[in-house]
């Protein structure tokens, strides 16, 4: 008699509620500061802005690599194309919930950026000298926010497929590397204030914890491939 297949592993414990909820916590508080334009907050953002403008000012050869990186590099259509690569591959693996989870995460994204920009309606800094331009409002900043969003969900999809841990190692180096500096080049060049950069990388990572902990609860349940019995056990 043939055995029945063993029923699918039980789903792990998920920690992605408990880090959008902390996540949410400082991410509203900031939204809250900056609409009341709390003033101490406003003159941090301006100290900030000041110094790093004069850097990028005197130092034009670091002000064009940071453009080129912004402009080019971590720009976030780069990102979003990234994504899309990521999606076609999914869908050429028959990952389908995967696929449209992560389609549909980066433009839940996307939107949200763009709502709170025209809610909040900040102004960006203003420059006598400026040495880049930018459209749109000021909060948050969408090049941090998708950044955040991309580099998370590629990770944790890096987990998911049990990736190598030295690919992953070299995975999140880059990773970090590109979410921070994306922030600190928005600053230098003057149209983000600071406070922009990390309310773009707290929804950014809250949007990945959201979509992470909504996977894990509404996703089908994998299922252990059912191996081939050897020979002579089939009754």
């Amino acid at each position: 008699m043939d055995s029945a297949p063993p029923p699918p592993p039980p789903r792990p414990a998920s920690r992605a509620p408990r880090a959008a909820l902390l996540l949410a916590v400082p991410s509203l508080l900031l939204l809250v500061l900056v609409s009341a334009e709390w003033q101490p907050l406003l003159t941090l953002d301006g100290d900030v802005a000041r110094t790093t403008h004069r850097w990028a000012v005197e130092h034009r050869d670091a002000t064009d690599v940071a453009r080129v990186l912004t402009d080019w590099v971590w720009d976030p259509w780069t990102m979003r194309a990234l994504c899309t690569v990521v999606i076609l591959w999914l869908a050429g693996q028959r990952a389908w919930w995967l696929a449209l989870w992560l389609a549909g995460t980066c433009l839940v994204g996307s939107l949200v950026q763009q709502g709170m920009k025209a809610a909040v309606g900040r102004d960006r800094p203003s420059w006598p000298d400026p040495v880049d331009s930018a459209h749109y409002a000021s909060f948050p900043s969408g090049h941090a926010m998708t950044a955040a969003v991309v580099c998370g969900l590629l990770l944790w999809l890096a987990r998911l497929y049990e990736v190598g841990a030295t690919a992953r190692r070299a995975g999140l180096a880059v990773a970090v590397v590109s979410v921070v500096g994306v922030g600190l080049t928005r600053v230098w060049l003057g149209v983000h204030w600071l406070s922009d950069v990390v309310a773009g990388w707290l929804l950014g990572a809250l949007t990945v914890a959201v979509a992470i902990a909504l996977y894990e609860r509404y996703a089908p349940a994998p299922r252990r491939p059912v191996l081939d019995e050897p020979a002579g056990t089939r009754a």
